[in-house]
């Protein structure tokens, strides 16, 4: 056989070398769920009226999905045991119960609502409140796979592909809603059962979203009439944002980049990421961005007030949970978390004084103003997500001083329920934060009631008479119930990550509360008063309770190794995607 030219081995090595690479690259782009370039089921690219758009402000350069092995992430589920014959009963009972509990509202939206937003628990009849493409049944389809509804799964994904997610009934539509219940719930059900159509439906949504971003920073309007810009209507961002909306589709929109290939929606996400971990350091409390962010200047630095719930809370929810779909390749989501809750821990987080003297945690709201910095001890059940967000960071980032606080933020919320009177507790109240010595004081206690009613002895009175405030809460400015999960999120998380059995029985006496106090004929309502002996329903059904509050409590009580936080990101509507293989050690 006759010698190969030098020239031949050289090519034949370079050309091994470029097979060997292609071969690694392919093997990283599995490991975060990519594919190729997407087409639709037929094999077609997707072409809608939004496809076609034309930009105003075009990007020239597209921001890619981090390349590179997925970084060693610490495991973050606790190694549970065996549980006992006994201990499984309980389990298995209490999870039946929130299953039956679910299928009761299923039932009453299938009857009453279906292909509508929302039921309506004591009417009969239906809302719409996020663009009529039918919210509580998208909103649901993953906790329907989840709780082994199949057949009421098909029928939900059939009525999902009849849906024009082009077209909204509406002709403005909530971009941050939008997002995380319709495309985030497209996206979970998709990587829970791989039908395609949810994954095509998916990708009509979030190009129709993407136009959002049409704007002279990038920044997409939050309040969108999609009507006016297919009509070629300049568009620009509200001067006064939410701060928590355009931070708040980070782990939505690069879900649909990994699944489809394209970077277009991971870019817009990460220009906001950027825009923000730059101004992180010169806010007015460094570290923590505003309620308010002034998008017509694409400034965080201006408004002077700071929680991490109402108005902000998902901004900070997303930072570790990005982290963790991105398989730890862009540090930048880990280094803003940590600025951001060293902060936290700095000023906002305080101990209120309770009567049995519980060491427990809430996070107030902090305002900055010419004399300083002062704190307003207000209770939140939005701000509930807390102690879930801090246990996920403490793991993840090996902050382990932060897992006490995260579980004593937690035990602040189950104490909010316990000291109510339904067992259910109110949207907004406030305590009495401890100064130094905690020791429960009624008379101080008395006084703030006293000053919070700002002295009228009549009305500080009848408060005392009617024994409708808990003690240790100085006033309850908002009594709602409105079904909200984030007091059952954190319990869930919690014990997932600690392996405490005694969170199974709070999360318990937690359901049956809401479960007695919320049941109709139709679905779950949410009540207008929690200090009321007999609470009054409201004729209202929130599509969060099917996605996350009732998945929340099912959850708490499945097979511990059952949607793993391990395996999987919830987004911020409880929504799960798939993790990247090979990330946690």
């Amino acid at each position: 056989m006759p010698a190969m030219p030098k020239r031949w081995l050289f090519l034949g090595t370079i050309v091994f070398v470029l097979i060997t690479a292609l071969y690694k690259s392919q093997s990283w782009r599995e490991n975060l769920q990519l594919s190729g370039p997407y087409h639709s089921s037929t094999g077609q690219p997707r072409s809608t009226k939004w496809t076609r758009y034309k930009q105003r402000y075009p990007v020239s350069s597209f921001k890619r999905l981090p390349t590179g092995k997925p970084r060693k992430i610490p495991t973050i589920q606790y190694a549970f045991g065996n549980e006992t014959p006994e201990e499984r009963q309980i389990r298995e009972e209490r999870q039946r119960a929130v299953k039956e509990s679910f299928a009761h509202g299923w039932k009453g939206y299938r009857e009453r609502a279906w292909g509508k937003d929302e039921v309506t628990p004591l009417t009969g009849m239906y809302r719409t409140t996020f663009g009529g493409w039918a919210a509580t049944l998208v909103d649901s389809l993953d906790t329907l796979w989840m709780m082994g509804f199949e057949a009421e799964f098909d029928e939900a994904v059939g009525a999902v592909a009849q849906i024009d997610f082009t077209t909204p009934q509406s002709d403005i539509i909530n971009v941050f809603e939008t997002t995380i219940r319709y495309l985030g719930g497209l996206l979970a059900a998709y990587d829970l059962s791989g039908r395609d159509i949810l994954l095509e439906k998916a990708v009509d949504l979030g190009d129709m979203l993407y136009v959002a971003f049409d704007t002279e920073f990038r920044i997409p309007v939050a309040r969108w009439n999609w009507t006016n810009a297919l009509n070629g209507a300049p568009q620009a961002p509200e001067e006064a944002i939410i701060v928590a909306e355009p931070t708040s589709l980070s782990l939505e929109f690069t879900r649909l980049s990994q699944l489809t290939g394209n970077p277009k929606y991971y870019d817009a996400i990460s220009r906001i990421t950027d825009l923000f971990q730059q101004q992180q350091s010169r806010t007015k409390f460094p570290g923590l961005w505003p309620l308010v962010f002034y998008g017509s200047r694409a400034d965080t630095t201006t408004h002077n007030q700071f929680s991490l719930g109402a108005m902000a809370d998902s901004l900070y929810e997303y930072l570790p949970k990005e982290y963790l779909l991105l398989g730890g390749a862009q540090p930048q989501y880990r280094e803003m978390y940590k600025s951001a809750i060293k902060a936290a821990k700095q000023a906002m987080f305080f101990r209120p004084m309770t009567p049995d003297n519980r060491d427990i945690l809430m996070s107030g709201i902090l305002k900055r103003t010419e004399t300083g910095l002062t704190l307003a001890p207000e209770g939140q059940h939005l701000v509930c997500f807390v102690g879930g967000m801090v246990a996920i960071g403490a793991k993840i980032f090996s902050l382990n001083d932060d897992l006490e606080i995260a579980k004593k933020l937690t035990y602040g919320c189950i104490w909010a329920y316990e000291a109510s009177q339904l067992g259910i507790m109110p949207e907004v109240f406030s305590t009495i934060p401890c100064r130094g010595n905690c020791e429960w004081d009624e008379e101080r206690w008395k006084d703030e009631i006293k000053r919070t009613v700002s002295g009228n002895e009549e009305l500080y009175e009848e408060i005392m008479r009617e024994d409708t405030l808990p003690q240790g809460f100085s006033s309850i400015q908002d009594p709602m119930y409105l079904l909200r999960p984030e007091a059952i999120e954190s319990v869930f998380i919690l014990y997932r990550i600690t392996g405490d059995s005694t969170l199974l029985d709070k999360g318990w006496k937690m359901f049956e509360a809401i479960e007695k106090h919320t049941r109709t004929e139709f679905a779950h309502a949410a009540l207008s008063d929690v200090r009321e002996k007999v609470p009054t329903q409201m004729d209202k059904t929130e599509s969060f309770w099917f996605a996350e509050t009732l998945k929340y409590f099912y959850l708490l009580f499945s097979e511990p190794s059952f949607m793993s936080l391990d395996d999987y990101v919830f987004n911020t509507e409880a929504h799960v995607f798939k993790r990247p293989s090979g990330s946690t050690r």
